[in-house]
């Protein structure tokens, strides 16, 4: 029996199959994404969509869809769908689906009149490249089928229409067409693994909606070109595979290719290999760079993403080599002791006051899980992240007199908690934060550690008392015997801010944490009490003033709940650590519990995957980016803890 499959009555009720999302990468930066019965409802979706490096390396979808029509007993049937005004939907194909199985790769029933067709789809490892297999599994007589390729070639981010500028022409090449809209893209080779004829019918399908994007408060409607249609012959039993890449291919081996890149899939057939799928799938490398794109469909590769998502992407797979590749891309883009918080290579952001230290907690997990050469190869990174935090670099972070971290750049959002709605952060959190001065601490511990195992006097002399330090001054300026938590944050202006967030939960659960087993305790006990759900951690208290329950939208009201009550998975790695951490074997079923609770959303939002972030009211609905890698790495990290440290208990 299937792990992920939708019966018939599950995909025709368009609610529930247009809220199921699918995506699939090639490790090269490419993707392919859409809903499950395969009508597009967000800008970003399409069945290949790829960097384009002499555009800047951004995505670009080139190929948006297709329609198939079956021609069958002087029948037409048209399993395509499409969107247009008024929830109007034209064709309506997803009515002539048997089933959807995702267990291994994308797949499609389809019964029309006499035939049943199989659909199945994948994108090729490194190259720019989507294969579509059509299997003809019955028909009481040869048939013909019609292909129509529907093309955007424009940015992820932007929507498309009619224009006078596009370049209608093709070119034949071997069994198909190339088509190129527009100069500085790379040619569109659409090709068959069998002789096809192509009519060349050029013509805008106007007014294509997005309801996704509308109800995210953005332009949602666009106009896609189509070359024309293929048509082919094809009888019971045959097997057609059809190509779009931007290389021209040799048809002959399209069918193999097709069952040497399936046969090398792990299948999604459980809840683990599904995670272990979704982990693979946010891996890029190019240009000789290893990067962790942060999430799917719209995130790039961002520097805090990358750190916090890195050991259960890798470690938990037991990848010490991409390990290995993905910091050192990350340590080749640092400057002044930050390292990226998002931006292209061409431009850069470093407002992140955290990913420098995550940076440390990164290498600790490196080295716990086997990476006996963690320190000899970052160390001397992870001492000028010290030296700048020690002396001060951009943003205005700097240690005081007392030890801790503060920074604070007017209009700037530094921490995790960065959302910015007309210049202005939506939780600011300047000053002292409580996570950053733990992860402060645990980097000054760590580095202490490796530098007595190396007899680096020099360096123990200089910290050893600024850990004592730190420590006083945090316990003083963050501890609240009354309330019996810590502060989330403290500055000059304000004084000591003591919302009911997350971030303290992350001073209990490092390696070197300042907290006694009492106070880890106490502040365990109000995160589950009033932050922990079955999908993450709630953001902010349900009983603060300021509490927003719902994410939903446009852009404005979203970024003013993302951070307010929005509930985030990842933030489950370090609450279960944690717990297992003062609860030992008496916390591993509340673990357990929670982690494996998350297997019910394998087949909601992001097939197969985690999505970045749910309502904090019940029922807890998915929202946000369909994919995250965070999400899925956090929860594979806590897998390997229970496997590796509690495997008998």
């Amino acid at each position: 029996m299937s792990y992920i499959k939708f019966e018939k009555s599950q995909v025709v009720n368009l609610e529930f199959s247009l809220a199921r999302e699918v995506i699939r990468t090639n490790r090269g930066g490419s993707y392919s994404c859409e809903t499950i019965v395969d009508c597009n409802t967000r800008k970003y979706h399409g069945l290949l969509v790829c960097p384009v490096d002499q555009l800047g390396g951004d995505r670009f979808v080139l190929l948006s869809s297709l329609d198939v029509t079956v021609l069958n007993n002087d029948k037409s049937f048209n399993i395509g769908i499409r969107k247009y005004k008024g929830d109007y939907f034209s064709p309506k194909g997803h009515k002539y689906i048997e089933d959807f199985n995702a267990d291994n790769i994308p797949s499609r029933i389809y019964r029309v009149g006499g035939v049943i067709l199989k659909q199945e789809r994948l994108l090729v490892h490194y190259e720019e490249q989507f294969l579509l297999r059509f299997t003809v599994l019955e028909a009481s007589e040869p048939m013909k089928i019609q292909i129509r390729p529907f093309l955007a070639f424009r940015n992820i981010h932007q929507l498309t229409h009619a224009n006078l500028s596009a370049d209608t022409k093709v070119d034949p090449v071997e069994n198909g067409i190339r088509s190129r809209l527009y100069e500085g893209f790379p040619y569109l080779n659409m090709q068959f693994s069998t002789k096809v004829e192509f009519v060349h019918v050029p013509d805008w399908y106007l007014g294509i909606e997005y309801p996704e994007e509308q109800k995210r408060g953005y332009d949602y409607s666009e106009d896609l070109f189509t070359p024309g249609f293929f048509e082919f012959k094809a009888k019971e039993g045959d097997t057609i595979v059809f190509s779009a890449s931007t290389k021209e291919e040799k048809t002959s081996g399209l069918k193999q290719k097709f069952t040497k890149t399936v046969s090398a899939k792990t299948p999604r057939d459980s809840f683990i290999n599904c995670l272990r799928n979704a982990a693979q799938q946010f891996v890029e490398k190019r240009g000789g760079k290893t990067l962790i794109i942060a999430g799917y469909p719209w995130f790039g590769a961002w520097g805090r993403d990358t750190f916090i998502a890195l050991p259960g992407l890798a470690l938990a797979r037991h990848k010490l080599g991409l390990y290995r590749e993905v910091l050192n891309t990350q340590v080749g883009r640092m400057k002044d002791g930050l390292f990226p918080n998002m931006g292209d290579a061409g431009n850069p952001a470093f407002n992140s006051v955290d990913a420098p230290l995550w940076f440390f907690w990164t290498v600790q997990q490196y080295m716990e899980q086997g990476g006996s050469d963690g320190w000899e190869r970052y160390g001397d990174d992870a001492i000028s992240v010290l030296n700048a935090y020690k002396n001060g670099t951009a943003f205005n972070i700097h240690m005081r007199d007392n030890g801790l971290i503060y920074a604070d750049a007017p209009g700037k959002s530094l921490t995790w908690m960065d959302a910015v709605v007309d210049g202005v952060p939506v939780t600011p959190r300047r000053g002292y934060d409580v996570e950053i001065n733990a992860l402060w601490y645990n980097a000054i511990c760590f580095s202490l550690e490796m530098a007595r195992k190396n007899n680096d006097k020099k360096f123990v002399r200089e910290y050893e008392k600024l850990a004592d330090l730190i420590k006083k001054s945090f316990l003083e300026i963050f501890w609240d015997d009354k309330v019996g938590y810590l502060a989330d944050y403290v500055n000059d202006e304000e004084g000591i801010n003591l919302f009911v967030r997350p971030n303290m939960v992350i001073a209990v659960s490092l390696p070197y944490s300042m907290l006694d087993k009492d106070q880890m305790k106490k502040v365990l006990d109000i995160a589950d009490k009033d932050l922990v759900t079955v999908r993450g951690l709630r953001t902010l208290s349900p009983r603060n003033k300021l509490y927003k329950g719902i994410y939903k939208g446009n852009q404005e009201e979203r970024d003013n709940a993302y951070h307010q009550g929005t509930v985030w998975p990842w933030l489950l790695g370090p609450f279960c650590e944690g717990w297992l951490k003062v609860y030992g074997i008496q916390g591993i079923q509340k673990v357990k519990n929670l982690i494996f609770g998350l297997e019910e959303v394998m087949s909601e939002h992001g097939i197969s995957s985690i999505s970045e972030i749910y309502d904090g009211d019940p029922p807890h609905l998915p929202q946000g980016a369909i994919s995250q890698a965070w999400s899925v790495g956090e929860v594979l990290r806590i897998i390997d803890l229970l496997e590796n440290k509690y495997a008998n208990q």
